[in-house]
């Protein structure tokens, strides 16, 4: 084997292959750990906010209190949306996609921003700061349009998160809603190189604006493999319906070979250490607002998963997906909305790693382990015309690659 061919021999979906160095988070699966520039995200999930950690993130550092103040500033002028995004979003059929809504959405934000395609640190900045605000109002608008509701204005004097529920149900948010939420979108904030957050640093490699790479990004998470779990997850929690129900279902599905939807992780080969805070504060909001239905369903799963020989050996715990379904739930957000809250929460992170391309960048361009045939010979036309005649009497062989069909004119 060539040295060129022994390069080509990766690992199938990159795994395990370092694509770059960053200094943005830190994971480790087998101890469980995740880092945000080196804050371990149980204690950020205890002491911090979506907004302070929105900051070190995209600063390297905590902020001081006249920067936060300033951040937060920021972030709500940012919350503008031009009139003709909201003409073009009360023209979306009220059955599409919240989540192809949104990447059209942020795609068509692009055309209206001033610095659009000013790549200076300071217009960098102005952009991030909006698409932090408007994927939120964005979010809020459509969810209201499609209920047959119109849009509200958001709020100046309420943070991103408050605002949101603002902006969402048009009532002053209960803290302990607010607080949910708000740890829950400090959570899925950051994780390293993740499918969409790679995309995001593809497209930047190539010198692409900040609009294209979180185009790219959203475009991504919607697929079902990555920030769709969560709708998986709520879904079967709707499947099983009451607390009763729990252990019947459980065995059932098991009979199946159907998978628990939340359990387990690609990276965490423990227990995820987002799921414990956020199952933690979700208990609180749901104690003081009442809604204890689908925590309880959860809760009881969960336990009732660990006792199954199959899950304690291959440690198929709670993830972050298991707990944020019956959150954004019992917070009236639509479960095919779920992913776009996601987004609203990635977009730290996701702005953050094209930062910090841009900053060292180089062309990411891999290899592929080409698997096909060399020096293949020339067929004419005629010896084509009678490999179609067998295509269409025999059916093509399943091991060879069907010819070319010319069209007839």
């Amino acid at each position: 084997m060539g040295t060129q061919d022994a390069n080509r021999n990766g690992s199938s979906g990159l795994a395990g292959i370092v694509v770059s160095d960053s200094s943005i988070s830190y994971v480790d699966g087998s101890a469980g750990i995740l880092e945000y520039r080196g804050y371990d995200i149980r204690l950020l999930a205890e002491q911090s906010s979506f907004d302070e950690v929105t900051f070190l993130l995209w600063n390297g550092r905590l902020p001081a209190a006249g920067e936060l103040a300033e951040s937060r500033a920021c972030a709500a002028e940012g919350r503008e949306v031009p009139s003709a995004i909201l003409a073009s979003l009360g023209g979306v059929p009220k059955t599409a996609t919240p989540m192809a809504v949104m990447r059209t959405m942020v795609s068509q934000l692009a055309l209206y921003d001033p610095d659009s395609e000013d790549s200076s640190p300071k217009a960098f900045r102005r952009k991030a700061y909006r698409l932090l605000g408007q994927i939120a109002v964005v979010l809020a608008a459509f969810e209201r349009l499609r209920r047959g509701r119109y849009p509200i204005e958001p709020r100046a004097d309420l943070d991103h998160t408050a605002n949101f529920l603002w902006m969402l149900t048009g009532e002053e948010p209960q803290p302990a809603a607010t607080k949910a939420l708000d740890q829950y979108l400090l959570l899925l904030a950051e994780h390293e190189l993740n499918a969409s957050t790679f995309a995001a640093r593809v497209t930047t490699s190539t010198e692409a604006d900040l609009h294209s790479a979180i185009t790219s990004a959203l475009g991504t998470l919607k697929g079902p493999l990555h920030g769709r779990a969560v709708e998986g997850a709520m879904l079967q929690f709707m499947e099983i319906d009451s607390v009763e129900d729990v252990e019947p279902w459980f065995r059932s599905i098991r009979g199946q070979g159907r998978k628990v939807m939340g359990m387990g992780h690609r990276v965490y080969k423990v227990r995820d250490p987002r799921a414990a805070p956020l199952m933690r504060n979700l208990e609180t909001m749901v104690d003081a607002t009442g809604q204890r239905r689908w925590y309880d369903i959860a809760r009881t799963l969960e336990t009732v998963a660990l006792q199954d020989p199959y899950f304690r050996e291959r440690n198929l715990s709670a993830n972050v997906d298991f707990y944020s379904a019956p959150l954004l739930y019992s917070l009236g957000i639509s479960v095919d909305a779920f992913t776009c809250l996601f987004a609203m929460s990635r977009i730290a992170g996701w702005a953050a790693h094209v930062w910090e391309q841009q900053e060292n960048n180089r062309l990411i361009r891999p290899l592929a382990n080409y698997t096909g045939e060399h020096q293949r010979p020339w067929p004419t036309l005629y010896e084509r015309d009678e490999a179609a005649q067998l295509v269409f009497s025999f059916g093509w062989p399943a091991t060879l690659a069907p010819p070319r069909v010319l069209a007839r004119r």
